[in-house]
């Protein structure tokens, strides 16, 4: 090789070797000795688990009408720790807020931390104004939720957005870091109020709900509704539906851009109960006649509830998905307590109480007792200790069907004081009083029945059963607490021939199995809990009590004439009890129970009505109503259900109820019954006050309240 192209040969693979040997050491420079600071540069990504709360399941009466259910809600919720990150990497400095806090000894110390109210209102909330949501600021209320729950609860901006402002927002949400639209179902209740203390009403899941494996940093979590009162609180384990799991993929910049795995929510079970909706549409709308009232509707023949009411009442529906501080204070400082479910609360029961008497003389021989009354019976010295008969001037000598039909104060009196106590507060403990019956509702009162250890541990500590005490436990004044259910369901074992049977609201619960078959998880059957004919009683002695019973309904001088109909005989007893000789003019508890047809009964009454004049004058007469009612739905009326409104009842006492002309026989005055004055202020008892605890009304949820129109940070 010619020595010149010898040389080139050489320069050319020189050049070659150093060229390599840049370009080696140039490689060795990025991928070993700087490959962590391009490591840190490489897009990635990460993965976020998202906890979607249950479809809670629904609740329908027996006829299958929807009473609860679902709808869904649009809604804007902020990821807040998701916003702070994204606010970092585009600006250079975090704002942050100083405030004074309690220190080590409870001294006072400055605490500095993140201001996640100003970058949510002035970075967040601004840009939201695009879609036509901006406005709302909520600095105390994001400030909490973020302390509280930093990334791992979203908070709710807004709820029940449209569809078009849904749409909108959804297909822009990649553009607005740690904001993102959701459906989440939302409870609702179609008709208002209607069987709303039966109901109960739901609120938003705490933090201790939150289970421990949804603690982690790349996890967010949306809790469940949950019940607080009534059914919803009861059945609220097979309702509340198994929550959904959405795994997200997340870019660099915080974006979802897949969804990387998915195991939607599962709804909860369907819950049906024994009430007929348009029975209970009926009593409400004729319980809104009074103030302060409650009614029981049962079969006699299986313990069915086929309505219960009470008023004053409220909405479910104010409490979802929250209630505003506001409303919350109108329903809670109501003094006629609209909470309270009056037809399982204990109520002084009146002459009602004679039938639990009755009852205990026929099961202990004493069931043909007579007795002369003389307008009273004595229990001390001086006129003041007398218990008198309604009838001043005594009814003469009557047995236990004229006694009951006219509701003879000093028949019964006479007659417990022959039986004796233990007699007495055994077969009113039989018979369900002063215990509960065990209705699958919460909050149920037990009553108190004189002489129990109840009475005599938390009434009158230490006391004894003294002949006037027998007396007015005979006749439901005194301390002697009962509910409306409780004397149903006495009622309506009367009516049926002796048998009591557990008081049921439930029908059956059914839920789907993981394979999508049915799951009956309850079926609640009739059960009869005592059978009075099994226990001594004879037919003979029942049929004496129930003849009172149609007396008094049927037949001049009976006390519950008022709720007697034209073509159909019921059985029925009136109750008149004053609960204060000082406060409410004379406040009374105005009773009737009741079952018809009185051969082959189909239902059991009992209406409760505080503040009525008389037992027969105004209870009796909604009884009447209501029996008309439910006899016009057999003959084919068919209810049109609306959604019904609250009613914040009163305290007005009400006299009389009026009734359309011609359809009750004209009452003398003299026939109303007893008028609850009987007792002697000597022996008077003021009744016990029907008291709202704290635990009757669970705190619901609140709504966030915005700032005000100037407000500051």
């Amino acid at each position: 090789m010619e020595p010149k192209y010898r040389f080139r040969l050489y320069l050319l693979t020189a050049l070659v070797l150093v060229g390599c040997g840049t370009l080696l050491s140039r490689l060795y420079e990025f991928q070993i000795l700087q490959r962590s600071n391009f490591v840190a540069n490489i897009p990635t990504t990460h993965t976020v688990t998202v906890r979607e709360p249950g479809v809670r399941g629904i609740i329908i009466d027996r006829h299958g009408v929807v009473l609860a259910e679902n709808r869904g809600s649009y809604e804007v919720i902020f990821n807040l720790e998701d916003i702070y990150k994204s606010w970092q990497e585009q600006n250079e400095n975090t704002p942050t807020v100083k405030e004074i806090v309690s220190g080590p000894q409870g001294m006072p110390t400055q605490k500095e931390s993140k201001d996640i109210a100003r970058i949510v209102n002035e970075w967040v909330v601004p840009r939201l104004s695009t879609y036509g949501l901006g406005g709302k600021k909520f600095t105390k209320a994001v400030k909490v939720h973020y302390e509280t729950h930093g990334g791992l609860v979203p908070f709710t901006y807004e709820t029940d957005l449209n569809y078009s402002q849904f749409a909108q927002l959804a297909a822009h949400s990649t553009d607005l870091p740690g904001v993102s639209v959701t459906v989440r179902p939302r409870r609702t209740y179609p008709y208002g109020t209607l069987a709303c203390h039966l109901l109960g009403k739901v609120r938003q899941w705490d933090k201790e709900d939150i289970p421990a494996e949804f603690s982690g940093r790349r996890m967010h979590y949306q809790g469940d509704e949950r019940g607080i009162e009534g059914i919803e609180l009861t059945m609220n384990e097979a309702l509340q539906g198994e929550g959904g799991v959405r795994v997200l993929v997340r870019n660099e910049k915080n974006k979802v851009i897949a969804l990387e795995d998915y195991t939607p929510p599962r709804e909860g079970a369907e819950v049906q109960l024994t009430i007929d909706s348009r029975i209970q549409y009926l009593v409400e709308n004729i319980l809104r006649r009074v103030g302060r009232g409650a009614v029981v509707v049962m079969d006699p023949n299986t313990g069915e509830v086929l309505a219960m009411a009470s008023v004053p009442n409220f909405d479910p529906n104010d409490f979802v998905p929250s209630i505003t501080q506001e409303k919350f204070d109108r329903y809670n400082k109501n003094p006629a307590a609209p909470f309270l479910n009056r037809s399982i609360a204990g109520f002084m029961s009146g002459s009602t109480a004679k039938l639990p008497t009755a009852i205990a003389g026929g099961l202990h021989g004493s069931i043909k007792h007579y007795h002369k009354c003389i307008g009273f019976c004595q229990y001390g010295k001086s006129e003041r200790s007398r218990i008198r008969c309604w009838k001043t001037y005594g009814h003469g000598s009557l047995g236990m069907s004229e006694a009951i039909q006219r509701s003879c104060n000093p028949y019964f009196m006479t007659l417990a004081g022959s039986l004796k106590s233990k007699v007495m507060v055994d077969t009113f403990n039989l018979l369900n009083l002063g215990r509960p019956t065990g209705i699958r509702l919460p909050e149920e009162q037990a009553g108190i029945v004189l002489g129990s250890k109840q009475w005599r541990r938390e009434i009158r500590p230490g006391a004894t059963l003294t002949p006037a005490d027998l007396a007015q436990m005979s006749i439901g004044q005194s301390d002697s607490l009962a509910t409306p259910l409780q004397i149903c369901g006495i009622t309506a074992t009367i009516a049926n021939g002796g048998k009591y049977y557990q008081p049921r609201i439930i029908r059956e619960v059914v839920g789907i199995d993981p394979s999508g078959e049915q799951d009956i998880i309850l079926e609640d059957k009739a059960q009869v809990k005592v059978d009075l004919l099994e226990q001594g009683m004879e037919k003979e002695q029942l049929e004496i009590i129930r003849q009172g019973m149609w007396l008094a309904a049927n037949k001049l001088g009976g006390t519950a004439r008022a709720a007697a109909l034209k073509n159909i005989e019921i059985g029925a007893k009136t109750g008149t009890a004053q609960v204060s000789k000082t406060n409410l003019k004379n406040s009374h508890n105005a009773w009737t129970t009741s079952f018809a047809p009185f051969e082959s009964p189909r239902y059991a009454v009992t209406v409760m009505v505080s503040n009525g004049k008389s037992g027969g004058l105004v209870a009796g007469a909604l009884t009447h109503l209501i029996y008309r009612s439910l006899f016009a739905m057999e003959a084919g009326l068919d209810p049109r259900l609306t959604k019904m409104g609250v009613y914040t009842g009163h305290f007005e006492p009400i006299e009389k109820i009026e009734l359309p002309e011609g359809e009750l026989v004209t009452l003398d005055i003299a026939d109303a019954g007893e008028t609850g004055n009987e007792v002697g202020d000597e022996l008077f008892q003021e009744g016990q006050a029907v008291l709202v605890k704290p635990k009757t009304i669970p705190l619901p949820s609140f709504t966030p309240q915005p700032d005000e129109p100037d407000g500051g940070q």
